[in-house]
C-alpha cells in the first residue's frame, strides 16, 4: 500500500476540540500564521502498530471489555453513575484535604491548587486521578499529557454535571527502580537525541525513590541539560527553575513534585506526594484487610488476567501465587508472601495478627504494590474518574472483583491523551505531501522514497511500470515455447527474467537516487520531521522529556496544549505549536 493510500486511513478531519469526521487532514489555524496550514491532526489509533488491542477495544468496541471496567467513558450514563458512587463513598475527606494542604505549604503552591484541595472537604466534590512515577525534571511528555488529560476531564464535569471536580496527580515514589526515572530525555539543537542523568545517589536501586536524596550530580545533569538544548529566550528562567526544584540534597519525590506544581498548579492541579508518612493512617484500612484477605488480591487479579487472555488480550500483571499486595518499608522494599499459617518479609517470619498491628500502629512501615494502589488511591479520594496510560488500563482491567472484594467504587478509566508535537515546518511537510505520521517510525528511507516517487514526472514511473509489465509477459511466453526446443532450458528462462527485473529494479533505484540528488531540500525536511516525531525510532511522546519542549515554547506551551488536545479515546494527535 502507497503512502498516499495510507493516508486515506490514519488523518482524519476534525474541528477543534471535537472527534472524528470524515476522512482527510483538516482543523487549520497553524502557529505560524498559514490559514492553510493544519494545527492539529488526528490519527486513529488502530494504525499505529503499538495499541494494543485491548486499547483499540475499549475506544472502539468497549462492549467487548464491559464486564472488565466501571463503565464506558463514552457515555453520559457511566460518568453520571460514576460521580454518584465516587460522591457517596464515606473517606476520612477533612483529614485528607489536610495532608494535602500540608505538602502544598511545604512546596509553596499556587492558590488555585490550595483552593481546589479544599474543595475535596466537600461531601459532593470528586477527584479526577492520574499519576506517575517521579522522574527526573518532569519525566517524558506522556507525564505532562496525563496531568492535562486530568485537568481537561474535571473541567467537563464541572460543566456537564454542576458538580466540584477536582484533578489530582498521584506522585508515584515509592518503588526502587531508580534506573527507571534517573534520565531525562532530550533533542539537541540538530534534533539528535539526548540523555542526561541524575546520576546514583546514596541509597537508589534499593531504597524507595522517595527515600533517595539528589547530590551533586543533579547539578551536573542540568548543565549537561543545557549543553544539550538549543538557547531560546526561555532557557534561563527555565533553568534556574529547574535549580530551584531539583538541588543536591533534595528528595527526588519532593523536586518531581514541586516542579510538576510549578507548572500546573495554576491550572487548579493537586499534586499528591503518595509516599508521605502522614498519609499512611489513611490507607491503614486498606492494608488490614489485605492482610485479612490472605492473598485474595493476587488470586483475583491473576484469575481476572486469565480471563482477559482467553478473550484474546493479554494480561499486564502476574501476580505470584501467596503474594500479599504489599511491601515493607526499612533499608529496602520488601515483598511479603504467605507460607502456611504465616506471612514472610523479605526473609522475616512472622504473623497475620502481628502484621495487622504493625498496619495499625505504623502504617508508613507498608507500601503497597501496583494492584493495591488503586485500591488505596480511590479509598483516599473520591475519585470518579482515573486517567490511564496503555499499560495502566490493562492491568485496571484486573481489578474490578479487587474493588468489589474492598468495598471500594471503582472509577471509569479514561485513557489519557496521546500526542506528537512538531514544529510548523515538519507538520507542514507531513501535510503537503501526504505522509502518514506512522510512515516516519522506520528508520530507512522507505517513506522518503514514496515521497520522492509523487514528485517524479508521471511518465518516467509510468514507462518503468510498463518496462516492468512487459517483461513478465514476454518471459512468460519465452518460458512456455522454449520447453519445446529443449525442456531444460524453462530453468534459463526463469533465471533470465529474474534477472532482467532485478536489472530493472537497480534501474529504478538509480532514479530515485538521481531524484534524492537533485532535492536535498525534500531529504532534509523528511529527516526533520523524523527526528522530532520518532527519535532513534522511538516514540516522541515516551523518549523526550516535556522540558525540551518547554525549553522551545515557553510557558505558552500548557495553554496551546490544553487548547488542541481532546479528550475523546479514539485519535492520537499531531499539534503543531
Amino acid at each position: 500500500m502507497t503512502l498516499r493510500a495510507t493516508l486515506c486511513k490514519s488523518y482524519v478531519t476534525v474541528q477543534p476540540h471535537s472527534g472524528p469526521t470524515t476522512q482527510g487532514p483538516s482543523d487549520t489555524g497553524a502557529r505560524d500564521g498559514d490559514p492553510s496550514q493544519p494545527a492539529r491532526l488526528a490519527v486513529d489509533i488502530r494504525q499505529l502498530p503499538w495499541t494494543t488491542a485491548l486499547a483499540a477495544d475499549y475506544a472502539f468496541d468497549h462492549a467487548r471489555l464491559a464486564g472488565f471496567f466501571a463503565g464506558d467513558p463514552a457515555t453520559p450514563s457511566a460518568w453520571r453513575e460514576a460521580i454518584r458512587r465516587a460522591a457517596a463513598k464515606p473517606r476520612q475527606r477533612d483529614a485528607l484535604v489536610e495532608v494535602l494542604r500540608a505538602q502544598q505549604r511545604r512546596r509553596g503552591a499556587h492558590e488555585s491548587a490550595t483552593a481546589a484541595a479544599s474543595q475535596l472537604r466537600d461531601a459532593g466534590s470528586v477527584a479526577v486521578v492520574t499519576g506517575q512515577q517521579a522522574g527526573l525534571f518532569g519525566g517524558p511528555l506522556y507525564t505532562l499529557l496525563k496531568a492535562l488529560t486530568a485537568i481537561q476531564l474535571a473541567g467537563r464535569i464541572r460543566a456537564e454535571h454542576q458538580v466540584a471536580a477536582v484533578p489530582v496527580f498521584w506522585v508515584e515514589a515509592e518503588d526502587h527502580d531508580w534506573d527507571e526515572v534517573k534520565s531525562c530525555g532530550l533533542l539537541d539543537a540538530a534534533l539528535a537525541p539526548q540523555s542526561v542523568s541524575a546520576g546514583d545517589p546514596a541509597g537508589s536501586g534499593t531504597r524507595p525513590v522517595a527515600h533517595v536524596r539528589l547530590d551533586e550530580a543533579v547539578t551536573a545533569a542540568i548543565a549537561a541539560a543545557e549543553a544539550s538544548l538549543q538557547p531560546t529566550e526561555f532557557t534561563p528562567a527555565l533553568l534556574d527553575d529547574l535549580r530551584r526544584h531539583y538541588a543536591p540534597g533534595t528528595g527526588m519525590a519532593t523536586a518531581f513534585a514541586g516542579w510538576l506544581e510549578r507548572l500546573l498548579a495554576p491550572h487548579g492541579l493537586v499534586v499528591f506526594d503518595a509516599s508521605d508518612a502522614a498519609a499512611k493512617p489513611l490507607a491503614a484500612g486498606v492494608f488490614t484487610r489485605e492482610i485479612s484477605l490472605a492473598g485474595a488480591t493476587s488470586r483475583l487479579a491473576a484469575e481476572t488476567g486469565a480471563a482477559l487472555a482467553a478473550r484474546g488480550y493479554h494480561a499486564q500483571v502476574t501476580p505470584a501465587p501467596g503474594a500479599l499486595a504489599l511491601f515493607h518499608l526499612g533499608a529496602g522494599r520488601r515483598p511479603i508472601r504467605i507460607e502456611g499459617d504465616d506471612l514472610v518479609v523479605g526473609t522475616d517470619r512472622t504473623s497475620p495478627a502481628a502484621l495487622r498491628a504493625l498496619a495499625e500502629r505504623t502504617p508508613a512501615e507498608l507500601s503497597p504494590n501496583v494492584l493495591l494502589r488503586p485500591i488505596v488511591q480511590d479509598t483516599l479520594f473520591p475519585t470518579a474518574c482515573y486517567v490511564a496510560g496503555p499499560s495502566e488500563l490493562a492491568y485496571l482491567g484486573q481489578l474490578r472483583r479487587v474493588y468489589e472484594a474492598f468495598d471500594v467504587p471503582m472509577p471509569l478509566v479514561h485513557p489519557r491523551a496521546s500526542a506528537t508535537i512538531l514544529d510548523a515546518k515538519a507538520m507542514r511537510f507531513l501535510t503537503r505531501h501526504d505522509v502518514p505520521l506512522q510512515a516516519l517510525r522506520a528508520q530507512d528511507d522507505a517513506a522518503l522514497n514514496e515521497v520522492l516517487l509523487a514528485q517524479l514526472p508521471a511518465s518516467v514511473e509510468a514507462a518503468l511500470e510498463d518496462a516492468s509489465r512487459a517483461i513478465d509477459q514476454r518471459m512468460s511466453d519465452l518460458a512456455r515455447e522454449v520447453p519445446h526446443v529443449d525442456p531444460t532450458l524453462a530453468g534459463a528462462a526463469q533465471t533470465t527474467r529474474t534477472r532482467m527485473q532485478d536489472d530493472l529494479r537497480k534501474l529504478h533505484n538509480k532514479v530515485l537516487q538521481a531524484a534524492k540528488r537533485k532535492d536535498e531540500t525534500l531529504r532534509r525536511q523528511f529527516q526533520h520531521a523524523r527526528a522530532q516525531a520518532f527519535p532513534a525510532g522511538r516514540q516522541q511522546e515516551r523518549a523526550v522529556g516535556s522540558l525540551f519542549f518547554l525549553n522551545r515554547y515557553g510557558p505558552a506551551l500548557i495553554d496551546r496544549l490544553l487548547e488542541s488536545l481532546s479528550v475523546e479515546t479514539a485519535n492520537h494527535w499531531v499539534i503543531a505549536i
